[in-house]
């Protein structure tokens, strides 16, 4: 699949190449929900979805995977080396690091403004040194960096039917969305790495504090007040779901199936948290195997009818099956993709 996807992509070159299949496998790693949800895009445009994704992973693993054994002074001096790569990377296409050379080359591509990738960078060095948030604003003006501009630069890999400024705010609230997500998952292992994403305030206002949550993770027991926190985070965070969904008609018919499957799929971690009794402390909640198949179906046969509409009747194989990219759906597709 990589170097069919490479192939329609145009990318010739074996370092890049490479560099591109890197990405990859960074994303297949460690983003299980958007790695499923990327393989319903057109095959040409996947590889930039991996590019991107892999280059985010990386600047977080140097945040948080070295935070394992290395000071602040040593995490700063990793993330400022990634900055030159970034920044030679983007100026002249190459890098000595795969992940900035796969990065470059999708910029390059698709005319992503570079100063995304600069308030991304500008978010990872805050989270060396900032543990918590006050309030909502805060917490707000840190996800500009960490998460909306993710959405801003996938924009113009999806593709929009309308002018890309109407789509950007609902691009950059699904990125926001999807990381309070994840805040919402991970409470108790960021809280293991020194940090608490929900804000100060909004604990304050059931009764909870760093040290209480501390407690809870600590002992394994629960406190009704920690619950009522995470229950109003949840809605916090559905809300910003809400403001991302026009965004979805205004993208690329071919591209809607791929960002309909990773908001049904986030959706469903909240689902799951919610179903877990909030027992994100102790725990982390997971969407259930069948029904990331069943989103995967679904995903796929849109797929199938986008690209049907967009193709000429004569483009289909004898039987009658269309020919899309992503393979004829049934059991064994939805298999290999969930």
């Amino acid at each position: 699949m990589t170097e069919r996807e490479l192939d329609a992509a145009g990318v010739t070159d074996p370092a890049l190449r490479e560099a591109y299949r890197h990405c990859r496998r960074l994303n297949a790693r460690h983003g299980r929900t958007y790695f499923l949800a990327t393989r319903l895009l057109p095959v040409e445009r996947r590889p930039a979805v991996h590019a991107l994704y892999g280059f985010a992973r990386w600047a977080d693993d140097i945040v948080d995977a070295l935070g394992t054994g290395a000071d602040t002074a040593r995490r700063d001096a990793g993330l400022a080396a990634l900055e030159r790569e970034l920044e030679q990377g983007l100026r002249d296409g190459e890098s000595a690091e795969p992940v900035v050379r796969a990065l470059a080359d999708t910029a390059r591509r698709y005319r992503i403004d570079h100063a995304h990738f600069a308030d991304f960078m500008a978010a990872m060095r805050s989270d060396l040194v900032v543990t918590d948030y006050a309030d909502y604003a805060a917490l707000r003006r840190y996800m500009h960096g960490s998460a909306a501009v993710i959405g801003l630069q996938m924009l113009p890999v999806l593709g929009t039917v309308t002018d890309r400024e109407t789509a950007a705010p609902h691009a950059a609230a699904l990125g926001v969305a999807f990381q309070l997500t994840n805040f919402l998952r991970d409470v108790g292992e960021d809280l293991d790495r020194g940090r608490v994403y929900l804000p100060a305030d909004l604990l304050a206002a059931h009764g909870v504090d760093r040290e209480r949550l501390r407690w809870s993770r600590d002992t394994g027991r629960r406190d009704p007040r920690i619950t009522s926190a995470l229950r109003a985070f949840e809605r916090l965070t559905r809300g910003v779901y809400r403001q991302a969904v026009p965004g979805l008609a205004m993208l690329e018919p071919v591209s809607r199936p791929c960002i309909r499957t990773a908001f049904v799929l986030y959706g469903g971690i909240l689902d799951a948290v919610a179903e877990d009794g909030y027992a994100v402390l102790h725990r982390r909640s997971v969407v259930p195997r069948r029904r990331r198949a069943v989103v995967a179906a679904d995903g796929l046969a849109r797929v199938a009818a986008a690209r049907l509409r967009a193709r000429p009747a004569a483009a289909r194989e004898p039987g009658g099956v269309p020919l899309t990219d992503a393979g004829p759906v049934g059991p064994r597709t939805v298999e290999e993709v969930a």
